[in-house]
């Protein structure tokens, strides 16, 4: 699949992290202690007029907070729109699903099942030959995309320096205010880790303290490595295939998630 061209709106943000782990730990307790009785209750007590309007509530309510690509947690979707109808919130959520799948050629993942966060992610097959993420119109994606292929190209992680570098070569200066990316550290460091597109971990014991690039959750899910390599192959003139190692872990995520 390719990169998702929706654009976003940020889940409100807890107060501190302690916080935000007591509320899971609430939240998580909520949802185990559904009984079959209660479920059954809630199904005789709503209507199915009533069902339809709350499986519409959650769709816009995910398309409002995927704006901004914030992945969604579980938590506000119960807090802010399931509410009562928590009972029967496996049954709304596969009715979602569905209709994301249907109507919107989305598909609603769960990428984080430990503490039940989603993304929406592009069903629909991109243009032949030209990457999503490549096309005019959306420059930080276009981007992400250069920092996601060095990242793949150099084994799957690399320091913080190479990704600066790589983009001073491109004319896009983390150091300086960029006319149509802003803060571009800010941008790379904070909004794509937000978005789980990177991940930027700092390195143990570095003194000064360094950092490396891994893909986040979001990127396994949405980037095609086959299409990344086409790209750079396409960047390089050389074939894809020349690149052994990098061209076998293509093919096998590109089998994967075929299969899946």
């Amino acid at each position: 699949s390719a990169l998702l061209k929706v654009n976003t709106s940020a889940s409100q943000l807890p107060l501190n992290r302690s916080q935000v782990s007591l509320d899971e730990d609430d939240e998580a307790a909520n949802f185990s202690q559904i009984t079959s009785s209660q479920v059954q209750r809630a199904r005789e007590n709503f209507t199915p007029d009533q069902i339809d309007r709350k499986v519409a509530e959650v769709v816009q309510f995910i398309l409002i907070k995927d704006q901004k690509k914030i992945p969604i947690r579980r938590a506000d979707i119960g807090k802010h729109v399931i509410k009562e109808y928590k009972a029967i919130y496996t049954e709304i959520m596969n009715r979602v699903c569905r209709k994301f799948d249907q109507v919107f050629g989305l598909k609603l993942v769960e990428i984080d099942p430990k503490s039940h966060i989603y993304i929406l992610i592009n069903k629909l097959e991109p243009i032949h030959g030209e990457p999503v993420s490549m096309r005019p119109g959306n420059p930080k994606t276009g981007l992400l995309f250069v920092i996601l292929s060095v990242i793949f190209m150099k084994g799957g992680v690399i320091k913080e320096n190479l990704v600066w570098n790589t983009l001073k070569k491109l004319r896009v200066d983390p150091g300086e205010k960029h006319d149509e990316f802003g803060d571009v550290k800010k941008v790379v460091t904070d909004e794509f880790v937000r978005q789980k597109y990177l991940e930027y971990v700092k390195i143990p014991h570095t003194e000064p303290v360094e950092y490396e690039f891994r893909w986040g959750l979001r990127a396994e899910k949405e980037v095609s490595k086959l299409k990344l390599l086409e790209f750079v192959g396409e960047l390089f003139d050389q074939d894809p295939q020349s690149w052994t190692q990098q061209f076998r872990e293509a093919s096998a995520a590109e089998t994967s998630s075929q299969r899946a």
